[in-house]
């Protein structure tokens, strides 16, 4: 039996036309109950359209999934002989469920079951968001300070100030001609010193 902690996708239904204020609502929850770390992303999935009113072409946004947002999470991956499991943390699960306007977590009964890679990479793709660097283990936090591996900083060291999960990036504070400055970098390019 292996264990392992994986970063996931997980649909939770909602009460149509509520996906904004539950998206809000959630964010609020996590970063006050110190759940930042486990429940990485919000997302409702919408596409970009265009539309012809009184004449005019005016951008308009319409939800892929209405009455459902995704939610990026830590889970704990579980391999046996009967297959694969995930389990979520019960505290993070409990808080989502309670949320006003959520009714629940897609999956069977009271386990949420992820969405599959495959599935992620096409909403992506239909949104117009790159998909996210998978399985980048981050072994860092915002302070740690790190050293660049690649580009035109390479070899640098400075201090973690931002981490982007969603689009796979760290913000490094770097001394350039004596001056602190941020420096944007992929996840994969730095290291913990």
């Amino acid at each position: 039996m292996s264990i392992e902690n994986v970063r996931k996708w997980f649909m939770i239904h909602t009460y149509s036309g509520y996906e904004k204020k539950v998206k809000t609502d959630l964010e609020q929850k996590m970063e006050t109950l110190g759940f930042k770390e486990v429940v990485t992303n919000i997302l409702v999935p919408e596409e970009e359209l265009t539309e012809i009113v009184r004449g005019k072409p005016k951008k308009v946004y319409r939800k892929l999934f209405p009455a459902y947002v995704m939610l990026e999470m830590e889970a704990t991956r579980e391999e046996n002989e009967n297959g694969i499991s995930y389990k979520v943390d019960p505290r993070v699960w409990y808080e989502v469920r309670n949320t006003n306007g959520v009714t629940g977590f897609v999956g069977v009964g009271s386990d949420p079951i992820p969405m599959e890679e495959e599935e992620v990479k096409n909403i992506f793709n239909i949104i117009g968001v790159k998909t996210p660097k998978e399985n980048v283990k981050i072994d860092f936090t915002e302070g740690d300070y790190v050293k660049i591996l690649k580009g035109s900083f390479k070899d640098q060291e400075g201090q973690v100030a931002e981490i982007d999960h969603e689009h796979g990036r760290v913000k490094v504070m770097v001394d350039i001609f004596g001056r602190m400055t941020p420096v944007e970098i992929e996840v994969d390019g730095v290291l913990k010193v």
